[in-house]
């Protein structure tokens, strides 16, 4: 009976326990319904929008800077390819980066920084997710870093600007930031023209990152531009070249060259120094990235002389064969005196300037109304913008006021009491040698003539380029400009500095010019800043500089002296008489 009673209770309870497991199963199904429904109906777009978070992205595509070109197509700034190290500080914690340190000193051997520094930018920062190590490292540091295959760090790709001229083209050029935006020279004035925008699109990717679906343009990008410059690297090197030999020959502070092509304005070298170097970045100091052709500002000296006797010309108050009297070598005007280093009795336009006599420069001056001369100077180019619109040029100052005195009128003939730049300077005796016409400065290459302005006639300026000649022959002021074959017409100009009180014992000493006289061509400007020692005149410091890059350059430029011209044409002569 007992067993029986047994038998019978173990079957009463086995449907009991079946029960409660078919109960619970339907429980279970039960609510993967409702739990399906409530996400299919309910809210769906809430759940799309968090499966969204975790798998759309935005990616954009990166555009290399535009290049700079010079005229010929040599490169003068180009970005290279590098990469950037960062860090993500969470995913490094995730994957117990920290645990091997022999990996994290190789990293930072590597990156030539501190190993604490360089993880404690990432162990003091747990939640961030995006932390810089290193920018604008090479392709091969790249490359070896991913061999050490270090938790949480990783490259991503961006650019470099090299600059290919180094030194020569430093101030010009100038240099762009970190983030690879303009911030010096013409890299800073034409930023947006050589930046492109990158396209951004959205897309859809996997837990490791890959790309699965692309799905819609954001943005359109838009290419970079290149820029193609007037300089000729040629020159440009032949001109920094014996610009520093002048400025450490004569232990001078700083030095600037320009020079440009007479028939078009456009700049074929600008040169300064002391320079730097663009690509290497450690120690740059401000006054060596300063474009001092352009920014910096001096008192012309007798430079200005030429354009006092094209003033008097044009007045007609005196005319090209007149000799003006400069006895007994000196004047007086209101209580001060304007001497010359000689009484050279009465003289010619053309020896006046060869001489460069400050007599006769004043004499002419006081002959014309001062607001006329000023105009002059005005229209040639002083006191304005160039042009060039390069950041940071100078107007230079011209003086405005109602009343002269005789001596200041004086002061002004020979280039004292107003500031010109070097590029202003270099512009007007290229508007001597293009006959008159003013034309606009470029530093970009023009692909036509631009309009100019004449600003003097043509036949006075043909006139005072005859009288500039004798400045560098036998008996003028800078014979050491000379140049066998391209007759030189320039001028030397020597100007104190002004200091606070009156003038110091500093000078600039300066050249300029047109070559050659019976085809201009060129004209330069070369200005040697405080040189020192017993040389300090601009025929002995910038002379023979000029001489040397007006003659290097014409021949670049395959520019024939006159006397092979002149042999050619007797040739040709003669050839036909033989026939």
């Amino acid at each position: 009976m007992a067993r029986q009673a047994k038998q019978k209770l173990n079957h009463e309870l086995i449907p009991w326990r079946l029960y409660v497991v078919v109960g619970l199963v339907l429980l279970l199904f039960c609510s993967l319904v409702a739990r399906a429904a409530y996400i299919q109906i309910i809210e769906p777009d809430r759940l799309r929008h968090e499966s969204d978070m975790r798998t759309l992205r935005t990616t954009s595509n990166q555009v290399q800077r535009g290049l700079i070109t010079d005229r010929n197509g040599d490169m003068l700034a180009v970005s290279v390819p590098v990469r950037a190290v960062w860090a993500d500080p969470k995913h490094a914690y995730d994957q117990d980066a920290f645990k091997d340190m022999r990996r994290w000193q190789a990293l930072a051997d590597v990156l030539q920084e501190p190993v604490d520094e360089l993880v404690n930018k990432v162990k003091n920062n747990p939640d961030k997710r995006f932390v810089y190590l290193k920018r604008q490292v090479t392709s091969a540091v790249a490359d070896y870093i991913e061999e050490l295959k270090i938790g949480g760090i990783y490259l991503k790709p961006e650019s470099r600007r090299y600059y290919p001229s180094g030194e020569i083209a430093a101030q010009l050029i100038g240099i762009t930031n970190i983030d690879d935006v303009g911030i010096e020279g013409i890299e800073n004035t034409y930023n947006t023209w050589l930046t492109g925008t990158p396209s951004k699109q959205k897309v859809r990717k996997s837990r490791d990152g890959s790309v699965v679906e692309r799905l819609d343009i954001v943005q359109e990008g838009e290419s970079s531009n290149d820029l193609v410059l007037s300089i000729d690297q040629r020159i440009q090197q032949l001109a920094y070249r014996e610009l520093k030999r002048a400025t450490e020959t004569y232990q001078a502070t700083s030095g600037s060259v320009v020079v440009i092509d007479v028939n078009t304005g456009e700049v074929l070298a600008m040169v300064n120094t002391p320079s730097y170097n663009p690509n290497a970045r450690d120690n740059l100091q401000p006054h060596r990235m300063r474009n001092r052709a352009l920014t910096d500002t001096f008192e012309p000296g007798s430079t200005i002389k030429p354009f006092v006797v094209a003033a008097a010309l044009e007045a007609g108050t005196v005319k090209v064969n007149e000799l003006i009297s400069t006895s007994p070598g000196w004047i007086r005007l209101g209580g001060r005196q304007v001497r010359d280093s000689h009484n050279y009795g009465e003289m010619s336009l053309a020896k006046i300037l060869v001489k460069s006599s400050n007599v006769g420069i004043s004499k002419l001056a006081l002959s014309i109304p001062v607001q006329q001369l000023l105009a002059t100077y005005q229209s040639m180019g002083l006191g304005n913008y160039s042009g060039i619109n390069l950041t940071g040029e100078s107007a230079g100052l011209i003086h405005v006021r109602h009343r002269w005195s005789d001596f200041e009128r004086a002061t002004l003939s020979f280039g004292y009491g107003l500031t010109a730049t070097p590029l202003q300077i270099a512009r007007m005796y290229a508007t001597l040698g293009s006959g008159g016409i003013l034309y606009p400065v470029s530093i970009l290459k023009l692909r036509k003539v631009p309009k100019g302005e004449q600003v003097i006639s043509t036949q006075v300026a043909h006139d005072v380029m005859k009288m500039l000649v004798g400045v560098t022959e036998a008996g003028g002021t800078a014979t050491k400009a000379h140049i066998d074959g391209y007759p030189v017409a320039g001028k030397t100009g020597t100007s104190r500095k002004a200091v606070a009180g009156g003038y110091g014992d500093d000078y600039v000493a300066i050249f300029a010019g047109v070559a050659p006289v019976h085809k201009p061509r060129l004209a330069i400007s070369v200005v040697i800043n405080e040189p020192k020692g017993d040389k300090y005149y601009g025929g002995d410091v910038a002379g023979p500089a000029f001489a040397k890059i007006m003659s290097g350059a014409l021949q670049m430029l395959n520019v024939e002296p006159r006397d092979a011209i002149h042999l050619a044409a007797v040739q040709g002569v003669h050839h036909d008489v033989i026939k």
